[in-house]
């Protein structure tokens, strides 16, 4: 291994890469920790000290960023723009045919798709970024904590302050997405994925100390434990895939033979990824922010029946009805971004053209329905995994005590697991084709 190690770094072109890489990495990282014009930082600091752990609606979203949300700094959107307009743009495939055909026209047609993202994440920025610096603004970017450092973000409220702080902001997601894209094309790996790697990882060993100063050694040692138990459930899982086998026919073309070849399509058993978990956490914030801002008491120092039911049921995540319908969403979600991703009938017309077919079945209408029930069966478990991994953080905060940022669960240990994975897999292709052995034996 450690020779393995050795040979990526006496590589020349490979160690450019990776050094590239980590430049990058180390350059999102201190745009973290700017702040953002007119953020009175001491406040920000001391406010995010002493409300530890209850900022449970915008958890994910800082989760994503790093921890530079919460401290309006220059890059406090991170890439929840990207990941919200990449998704925005795969589902419109389904809705606009326009988008369809461009992703069938290959790589000139994608190019277009990604143009399209670019500006989407550009718009989404500008709204999110406007929402950011008013929810700051008002005093409510940490709930109602009663912290008055919490009620003074800012040094300036005027409006052409404010609207500094929106560009700067937006600029920064801008400036993300072009880190992201020289990393993709200069060096290791997909950019955006490894920079949303570096954001959750830079909040694990915050995290572990948290557990290990508020909980004690014995629960730090057993968190421990069960981290290293669901990374390896994780990898296994992540790496696992039903095999169907293809065979073509042989099929002359002029003096040549093509076909005759046997192959197989992989399907993952969980193959829509970490979607369906962010899809279900932003539909539960949902209604906890709107009963946010609508929680302030009446003349009779009384708030309205419905905002005290969600902040009952819908705010604290340890409750079991919280964690049921946090659940059933994950697997409605899995059902329906899987069927969005992957068309049986269109992987069938592509076997039929170029002569493949499954051995016992039919080319045609019989191999749609067949892969069609094959990927219902797979997803199911798929499905499972994913709303048991989501709900893990949960447990913990029922159980020990341990924040909703849990590190060992949720979209944190997928996303770390999967972009892992793939880096190194990478790396591996990469001294293949130099040496007779990889990174991997």
């Amino acid at each position: 291994m450690f020779s393995a190690i050795a040979r990526v770094f006496r590589t020349p072109d490979l160690r450019r890469k990776i050094a590239f890489t980590l430049a990058i990495i180390a350059l999102y990282r201190f745009g973290a920790h700017i702040p953002a014009p007119f953020v009175d930082f001491p406040n920000v600091q001391d406010c995010l000290r002493q409300s530890a752990g209850t900022q449970g609606l915008l958890s994910l979203v800082n989760l994503f960023s790093g921890g530079a949300l919460l401290q309006l700094s220059i890059f406090a959107l991170g890439v929840m723009p990207y990941i919200t307009a990449t998704i925005i743009v795969q589902l419109l495939r389904v809705v606009i045919p326009h988008f369809e055909t461009l992703y069938k026209e290959g790589q000139s047609g994608q190019a277009r798709l990604t143009q399209y993202t670019r500006y989407l994440t550009i718009a989404l920025a500008l709204l999110q970024s406007t929402t950011l610096v008013t929810v700051a603004r008002s005093g409510q970017l940490f709930g109602a904590t009663g912290i008055p450092e919490c009620e003074q973000l800012l040094t300036n409220d005027a409006w052409w302050a404010q609207l500094l702080m929106i560009i700067t902001m937006t600029a920064g997601t801008g400036l993300i997405m072009w880190f992201a894209e020289l990393v993709t094309e200069r060096g290791i790996g997909n950019g955006m994925s490894l920079l949303i790697f570096t954001s959750i990882a830079a909040a694990f060993p915050a995290s572990m100390w948290a557990i290990w100063q508020s909980r004690g050694f014995e629960v730090f040692l057993l968190v421990l434990a069960v981290g290293i138990v669901v990374v390896a459930l994780v990898v296994f899982v992540e790496q696992s895939q039903r095999r169907i086998p293809v065979q073509y026919a042989k099929r002359m073309v002029g003096r040549r033979t093509y076909g005759g070849t046997n192959t197989y399509i992989p399907i993952k058993v969980n193959m829509a990824g970490v979607v369906p978990v962010i899809f279900a956490s932003s539909l539960l914030y949902i209604p906890a922010l709107i009963a946010q801002f609508n929680a302030q008491p009446d003349a009779d120092n009384q708030i309205a029946p419905w905002v005290a039911w969600i902040q009952q049921y819908f705010t604290n995540g340890d409750h079991p009805i919280y964690m049921l319908v946090y659940f059933l969403l994950i697997v409605g979600f899995t059902y329906f971004y899987v069927a969005i991703t992957f068309n049986p009938v269109e992987v069938a017309d592509n076997m039929k053209k170029y002569g493949g077919f499954i051995p016992g079945i039919r080319a045609g209408r019989p191999t749609a329905e067949y892969l069609d029930y094959v990927l219902t069966r797979i997803t199911l478990p798929g499905s499972l995994y994913l709303g048991c991994i989501a709900l893990l953080p949960l447990i913990a905060l029922a159980t020990v005590g341990a924040n909703q940022n849990f590190p060992f669960g949720g979209a944190s240990i997928l996303i770390i697991v999967g972009v892992g994975l793939e880096t190194v897999k990478q790396i591996d292709a990469q001294l293949q084709q130099r040496h007779y052995e990889g990174l991997l034996r």
